[in-house]
């Protein structure tokens, strides 16, 4: 589908409708590993030729993490690996063309990267931030209590990572509508469980498991039903 280099790899796969290309309407958010945001209309997505377009300008030692679609007027919550977590308002980042580098988007200490991102949109009223750990440990966590804060911070704890549950793999919003919660190991093993089953917890606690994971494998990607 996409003609890359050996040293690239896909990072995103998103579905966009063809009214979400219209000028104005909605937008790409992405998030480095480094901490790094940039906003770029869909609209000019709308032409891509085969060996791709540039989306980003990455500094060195940079690489994607996560790329969401919204709406302009969204809140966007970053979570690191080491259990920090930031919330700003989506117009805290400027809309920029698809050459720019980004802005900082959140401050990371020593050793640690930003590994998911989750938009907050105004329709539903039922936020919670799902977290799991590499070692197959998760929570929901309310909304409330992360605290709206300004872009390029060094945010506030969201898990308490522990040798037990390992780094955090991933994290994403979901807004009550979902029912399942489906988790991939890096090794291809899958579970699928019921949202409802996943313990309600507060930002500070380790969650509880959610993957049994053999010796070595890690959970890898979380997607909602």
């Amino acid at each position: 589908f996409l003609e890359i280099s050996a040293n690239e790899k896909v990072m995103a796969v998103l579905p966009i409708k063809k009214e979400d290309l219209k000028a104005g309407t909605s937008f790409l958010f992405m998030i480095t590993h480094n901490g790094v945001v940039k906003k770029t209309a869909t609209a000019e997505f709308q032409n891509i030729r085969r060996s791709g377009l540039i989306a980003l300008n990455l500094k060195t030692g940079d690489s994607l993490c996560k790329v969401k679609k919204t709406s302009g007027d969204d809140e966007i919550i970053l979570v690191t690996k080491k259990g920090q977590s930031v919330r700003f308002k989506e117009k805290d980042v400027r809309p920029m063309g698809r050459n720019a580098a980004g802005i900082t988007g959140m401050r990371l200490k020593s050793g640690d990267i930003v590994i998911g991102m989750g938009v907050i949109n105004k329709e539903s009223k039922q936020h919670m931030l799902l977290i799991v750990t590499e070692r197959g440990y998760g929570k929901k966590t309310d909304l409330k209590e992360y605290r709206l804060q300004k872009r390029g911070g060094s945010g506030i704890k969201a898990m308490n990572v522990t040798p037990k549950t390992g780094d955090i793999a991933t994290g994403d919003i979901i807004s009550g509508e979902e029912e399942d919660l489906i988790v991939v190991s890096g090794h291809g093993q899958v579970i699928r469980t019921p949202l409802s089953a996943v313990s309600k917890l507060s930002r500070t606690t380790q969650g509880v498991r959610l993957m049994k994971l053999d010796e070595g494998e890690k959970a890898s990607s979380i997607t909602f039903i």
